[in-house]
This record gives C-alpha cells, sequence and structure tokens, in this order.
C-alpha cells in the first residue's frame, strides 16, 4: 500500500511508501525540496500540510514547533504519510540544476589512504555508474549501526562514468560511531550500500564569472569535484581555490594542487593557509585563516565573483561573511555544510540562508 502526495503550488504528484519520508519520496522522484540536516534539526526542509495527516517523526521541538504542528507544518525529512495528502513547499528553480532522481546501489571498497592523521580517502567501485552534478553527495548506509552518512563525492563525474566509480574524503568525527568505523574496520574487498545523488552544491556554469573556491577541513571533497569536473570541460571562466587547514599535516594533496595550477596558470591559482602551524616550522607559505586569506588576495573587492564554500560551520560562516563585507551577496555565494545535532542546533547567522 501506498498513499498519493501532491506538491502544490506545482501540482506534481507522486506515490510514498507508508515508511518513506516525505524528503525522501521527492528527492527519489527527482523533485527537489530545500533540506540540509535531514535528522529533524535544521528546520530547512519545513514545508506546510495543505490536506490529509502525517506523523511527524523525530522532528526536534526547535525546529518544529508545537504552534507550527497545529498551523500543519512539517519536517518533510522526518514526516511519513497517514493518508492521501497535499503539500505546499519552497521549490527553488535554478537553471543550471540537473533532474537526477536518488537511486540506490551496492558498492565495494577497492582502495583505502590515510590523506592526514584523521582524513581517510576512499575509492568505491560501484555495481553501476553514478550520475551526479560535481558537488554533489550521497549517503553511506554504516553497517551494525543501522544508519546513514553523508560525504561529498570528491571524484569528477567522469570517474563514474568510465569506471563506475567514486572517491570520498572521510574525516574523524570526534566519539562518532560511523566515522569511527569507517577508519577503523572498513577494508578494501568489504561491501556498502549508498544512495544519491543528493544535494544543491554545484557549479552555476551559466554565470561564466571567475570562481572562488573557500575550502576547510575535508570539505575541499566537494571542491575537489567541481574544480577536476572544469578543468577537465577546457577553457572556462578563472579559478581561485583557498584551501585553510591547521596544520601542514592536515593539508592533503597539496603537491597534487600546487602541479595542477602550474600546469594552467591562467585558468586554476591554489592558495593554501594553515592556521595553527608551529612558529618555526619548515612552512613558507600563508599562516591565518582561509577567509583572511581570500579578503587580502582580493583586496578586500569580491564584486563580480561566484563564490562556493565547504567545510566546517564556522569557517563556512566566517566567510559568508567576509564576502558580503566584499560586496558579494546571497545569490552569488553557494554553501556545502554537514551539520551534527550540536552544528544544527547553533544559532545561525540571520544574514544569510545556507542553500
Amino acid at each position: 500500500m501506498s498513499f498519493e502526495l501532491r506538491i502544490e503550488p506545482t501540482g506534481q504528484t507522486l506515490e510514498v511508501a507508508p515508511d518513506q519520508t516525505v524528503l525522501d519520496a521527492c528527492l527519489r522522484a527527482g523533485l527537489w525540496l530545500p533540506h540540509a540536516c535531514c535528522h529533524g534539526l535544521c528546520a530547512t526542509c519545513k514545508v506546510r500540510v495543505l490536506d490529509g495527516e502525517v506523523d511527524h517523526g523525530e522532528a526536534s521541538p526547535f525546529a518544529l514547533m508545537d504552534f507550527e504542528r497545529e498551523e500543519g507544518r512539517t519536517l518533510a525529512c522526518c514526516a511519513t504519510l497517514q493518508s492521501d495528502a497535499v503539500i505546499e513547499a519552497d521549490l527553488e528553480v535554478d537553471a543550471d540544476a540537473r533532474v537526477i532522481p536518488v537511486e540506490d546501489f551496492r558498492a565495494t571498497v577497492l582502495a583505502r589512504q590515510a590523506l592526514t592523521p584523521t582524513i581517510l580517502g576512499l575509492t568505491l567501485q560501484l555495481d553501476r555508474p553514478i550520475d551526479f552534478q560535481a558537488g554533489q553527495y550521497i549517503n553511506l548506509a554504516i553497517p551494525e549501526l543501522a544508519s546513514r552518512r553523508a560525504f561529498s563525492i570528491a571524484s569528477p563525474p567522469s570517474l563514474s562514468r568510465d569506471g563506475a566509480r567514486i572517491a570520498l574524503q572521510v574525516r574523524r568525527v570526534p566519539g562518532g560511531a560511523g566515522t569511527g568505523w569507517l577508519h577503523d574496520t572498513l577494508r578494501p574487498g568489504m561491501a556498502l550500500d549508498l544512495a544519491g545523488p543528493y544535494g544543491r552544491f554545484f557549479v552555476r556554469t551559466s554565470a561564466a564569472r571567475p570562481m572562488l573556491f573557500i575550502a576547510g577541513g575535508s570539505g575541499l571533497a566537494s571542491p575537489r569535484s567541481m574544480i577536476l569536473d572544469l578543468l577537465e570541460q577546457g577553457d572556462g571562466p578563472p579559478i581561485t581555490l583557498v584551501v585553510g587547514q591547521r596544520c601542514r599535516e592536515e593539508l592533503y594533496e597539496h603537491e597534487d594542487w600546487i602541479a595542477r595550477a602550474e600546469a594552467d596558470p591562467a585558468r586554476l591559482r591554489y592558495l593554501p593557509v594553515l592556521s595553527h602551524e608551529p612558529e618555526g616550522s619548515a612552512w613558507r607559505g600563508l599562516r591565518g585563516w582561509a577567509h583572511e586569506a581570500a579578503r587580502d588576495l582580493f583586496d578586500g573587492d569580491f564584486r563580480g565573483l561566484k563564490a562556493y564554500l565547504c567545510g566546517p560551520p564556522a569557517m563556512v560562516e566566517a566567510a559568508v561573511s567576509t564576502l558580503m563585507q566584499g560586496r558579494l551577496f546571497e545569490r552569488d555565494i553557494h554553501t556545502e555544510q554537514f551539520l551534527s545535532a550540536a552544528d544544527a542546533q547553533r544559532v545561525r547567522s540571520p544574514l544569510f540562508r545556507s542553500v
């Protein structure tokens, strides 16, 4: 048995299984709804129920307050249908977005590599190619935990098209059972289930503007996919990549990015910056914060750029503030940040709504 869901204002209809969330049903039908944490914590996926009954699931009482429930609001990432229903959603149209339904895949681990003491590189062989836009992510099922974790695809789409492979870069979250299992237990030859693609983090190619990427931690994964895809496509606007890490030990793929920039200096500029590198070390590059390095590089004026930010929430917030001070505004700033329960309940900037 399934229920029929109609989405207003478009009037689109789809079938929803009784235990399937509204968000999952929409994404698998190729219908994108705004969302972020996918755990009922951030309220990005809030929709209005115009008709029918829903179960609010594990929606946080802070993200979905009692009076909102009484007014017919619900969080699509947690809500399941109890009857046929009609919802009203804020559907954003983006000329550069491709409609790619979410699908399930089976993967085998081909290789693992310690990129830093806390970041693990994985190469997965899929049972078939996954279609995605560079910058999107997958949800990986963690065996024995009955849960999924989101990871950006770090490889360009060509690796999937040509060999049904993808690369991931997994940061160990302190105390995190999921990332701990991947770091400590996962080995080549083991099988995993995943679903994707997810997300609205992709290059707005129609803008045809110079691009600024600011990345921190394992947030380099999405920009890596996007930039490699852009370089493969040939001529295009210039690209600046600013990578912020704490110390040299955590600055991974550094030599690879130097080589890419030297091979095509008119197209790619690479700027690494370290915030906590010990004084007196062999590092001769920049020290400080990524957003400050970007500000100095562009003399505080970001007009005419398209900016793409990916990394820890604090880094993204600081970069957004700096870009806005430099006269770049929301329509030209695109972000990706994965939110833990603690992150999602932080007070978020009233100046900017994350994509």
